[in-house]
């Protein structure tokens, strides 16, 4: 056995690394909305029309999953650390998004392309700060609720994961759409709607995303104490 690194770092590694990528993509996929096809009678049952959502919901729902498996493996201080570091591509990729936006296109560029690329680069400021603070809050509150259920002797590793990423994505829905948009139109059917679209995506993804990510992560671990 090789006792030259802590048991774990092979998980952790590996877990960390991807999760730096979603937190990057995350903002690039919230660019598009996204209809949700049978789900979409959700909305419709309670009164505010087809359910759609930005596609950015699907790399954070793998956020959720990571830094939940990262608590259930390594424990709640390493999970948050793991959210405080995620600021750091957060801002890095936030950062060249607004140098690649202010520097000025080649004249070979297509035309079409240049305007696309230019819309998604170009977010507000507020958007942009509404991500920031939903991310922090949202990611802290699904690590401190996963690892209060666990401290609370819960086994059940689906049910403290699908508690803890419904909560949070309610928590996150509710920061990013008033600073984002109050004051620009009405939310509240927006709110309603993102809010059910998300709650009935975390009821089902996250748990059986947090048993894959806890697998591979033991795996991972397993295979580095050979």
């Amino acid at each position: 056995m090789d006792t030259s690194r802590p048991a774990g770092i092979r998980s952790l590694f590996a877990l960390s690394i991807f999760y730096g990528g979603m937190v990057c993509i995350a903002g690039v996929l919230g660019n598009k909305q996204v209809s949700l096809g049978p789900l979409s009678q959700v909305g419709e049952w309670a009164g505010v029309g087809p359910l759609a959502v930005e596609a950015g919901i699907f790399a954070f729902l793998l956020l959720v999953a990571v830094s939940s498996a990262v608590a259930e493996l390594h424990g709640r201080a390493t999970a948050n650390r793991l959210v405080q570091f995620g600021f750091v591509p957060l801002l890095t990729s936030m950062a060249l998004s607004w140098l690649v936006y202010a520097l000025p296109a080649s004249p070979e560029m297509i035309p079409e392309n240049r305007d696309a690329i230019q819309v998604v680069l170009g977010a507000t400021w507020r958007i942009w700060g509404a991500g920031i603070v939903a991310y922090g809050v949202s990611q802290t509150l699904n690590v401190t609720i996963f690892s209060a259920l666990k401290a609370g002797k819960g086994k059940l590793l689906w049910l403290r994961a699908g508690i803890a990423g419904v909560l949070s994505q309610i928590v996150d829905t509710l920061i990013f759409v008033t600073l984002a948009f109050y004051n620009e139109f009405p939310i509240s059917p927006l709110l309603v709607g993102q809010m059910l679209a998300k709650v009935v995506l975390s009821a089902i993804l996250v748990p059986l995303l947090i048993y894959l990510f806890v697998g591979i992560g033991r795996a991972l671990d397993r295979r580095r104490a050979l």
